[in-house]
């Protein structure tokens, strides 16, 4: 069997998932989060992390490793629902309105990558960023809709320079902030809480948790967003 360890390079989408969500305010019953009008029930985020368990059970018999930390399934999956409609959000924001054309270049841009590593398309997200295999689709067009605002950003030309590459990813990294406080979206605690500094929902802590000593801290989660 051959057992396969990846970097996921999904440069601007994947990269801490790059949403924005807030886990104050109230969440309404059955819902897992809500994204403006959106509401993501509890029922579906069990569907999509039953589906992405499956995934990883298929991966596993071929020899291929999952890469994202081990039980907390829910708060990568959860991730992802979100991050969709947040792009959404983005494209409305900037004038974006990609086409089917534009979704399947994006698509064949990480089969392709995939390819490289003898995966297919559904094994490589799946294992390398805890993408559910019925979400490729939503994938690509996340893709797509991130492909055109970097394009706003940058010209269509790629910084030479760390400077001027890490600006474009600064200015980026704001438009995504922007777009999910725009939508006002929230996390039921139950299913985690959303950390700024990684942009990626990660488990609520418990309530009657003893403090951990100093060296044991994690780092802090910063749950009050930036922009």
């Amino acid at each position: 069997m051959r057992r396969t360890s990846m970097k996921l390079a999904v440069a601007v989408i994947a990269a801490g998932l790059g949403l924005a969500v807030s886990a104050c305010g109230t969440v309404k019953l059955g819902a897992a989060a809500i994204t403006g009008s959106n509401r993501i029930t509890s029922a579906t985020l069990t569907d999509e992390v039953g589906n992405l368990n499956a995934a990883y059970k298929t991966d596993t018999a071929k020899g291929i490793k999952p890469q994202r930390p081990v039980g907390q399934e829910t708060q990568q999956v959860l991730s992802w629902l979100v991050l969709f409609p947040v792009y959404d959000k983005l494209a409305e924001q900037h004038g974006i309105k990609v086409t089917q054309a534009d979704i399947e270049r994006a698509h064949n841009t990480y089969a392709n990558q995939a390819s490289a590593s003898h995966l297919t398309l559904a094994e490589y997200l799946s294992a390398g960023a805890a993408l559910p295999p019925n979400l490729v689709e939503e994938f690509s067009r996340a893709a797509a809709i991130a492909s055109a605002l970097q394009t706003q950003i940058d010209g269509g030309t790629t910084p030479s320079t760390a400077a001027g590459q890490a600006a474009v990813s600064a200015k980026f990294s704001r438009y995504q902030c922007i777009a999910a406080k725009d939508l006002g979206v929230k996390v039921n605690p139950q299913f985690g809480q959303f950390d700024y500094s990684g942009f990626v929902v990660v488990p609520a802590p418990p309530t009657l948790a003893a403090a951990p000593s100093p060296k044991a801290s994690p780092s802090p989660v910063q749950t009050t967003p930036p922009c």
